[in-house]
């Protein structure tokens, strides 16, 4: 998954008194998007702006976290600065569909997108309306004003894979057209208020395919945050009629499939994929 970097080792914890060194990362986000040179070697790859190249900000920068002894800042808002020469936005999403690595990139790629989105969405007090500042020791960001504190949000969400023991099949989905992208998927959601998390794995999978499950077990988790996720993947069973009644307006395709009808994603990044193979190559059940 894209987290599984080692032996690299990215560091979140906020360092508010560091300082930029030469040959630290400089990442310019804007949306989806971020600031980086293609590279295409044998193996597709990509590189940021580094600090000490010429046009790359120096002022203004926040800190991020760290890739190993790699810093990494996040520059000044979009619109404010503009990546210096040499560099292009490239969408996320491009840069995975092109298969550009290594890994440890992507997972740098993905976590600045969840916090520039963060930050450019708190630039005001939500309680009052005065411009916020970054608080002197936490990664927050705190009103001068009325004294509010808004720490980075995390959107809790479930990967279900649905299984029939009886016949050996899980559910594939396809999102509807112009959702995402057209790969096979498992069944996925966030979850609402008031709501625990094994409740959310039923009502997705109620909402989107029609059926009821039972045997709900936890696999793993997974942060995403191209979206700001934080995603746990779930094991479960069908329980009563499997006849499938998929929700239109969410899904493109929900099919029961066996082991031999699951090519997988095109990459090994996403919790989905590492659920779907899972089953397939060792049929766990």
């Amino acid at each position: 998954m894209i987290q599984d970097i080692a032996p690299h080792r990215l560091t979140n914890e906020y360092q508010p008194d560091a300082l930029p060194a030469s040959g630290d990362w400089v990442l310019y986000v804007r949306g989806q998007e971020l600031a980086v040179r293609r590279l295409d070697g044998e193996v597709p790859s990509f590189a940021f702006p580094c600090v000490g190249e010429a046009g790359v900000a120096t002022e203004g920068l926040t800190y991020l976290f760290a890739l190993d002894e790699r810093v990494c800042w996040l520059a000044p808002e979009a619109g404010l600065t503009e990546p210096p020469a040499g560099y292009e936005l490239a969408h996320n999403r491009a840069l995975r569909m092109e298969k550009r690595g290594p890994r440890e990139l992507m997972y740098v790629a993905y976590t600045a997108v969840h916090l520039g989105g963060w930050y450019a969405q708190h630039r005001f007090c939500g309680s009052c309306g005065t411009p916020m500042a970054h608080h002197h020791t936490l990664r927050a960001m705190r009103c001068p004003a009325c004294g509010d504190v808004v720490f980075p949000r995390l959107n809790p969400a479930v990967i279900v894979c649905v299984r029939d023991p009886e016949r050996n099949k899980i559910v594939l989905t396809r999102y509807a057209a112009g959702r995402y992208a057209p790969i096979d998927a498992l069944v996925a959601g966030f979850v609402e208020i008031g709501e625990t998390i094994e409740d959310c794995v039923r009502r997705e999978v109620r909402e989107e395919l029609g059926i009821e499950v039972k045997n709900i077990s936890y696999y793993k988790s997974q942060p995403w945050g191209v979206a700001g996720d934080i995603l746990s993947g779930y094991w479960c069973d069908v329980d009563g009629d499997p006849t499938l009644h998929m929700d239109a307006s969410e899904l493109g395709r929900a099919v029961w499939a066996g082991p031999d009808e699951i090519p997988g994603q095109p990459d090994d990044l996403s919790l989905t994929n590492e659920m779907m193979c899972l089953w397939r190559d060792t049929h766990r059940m």
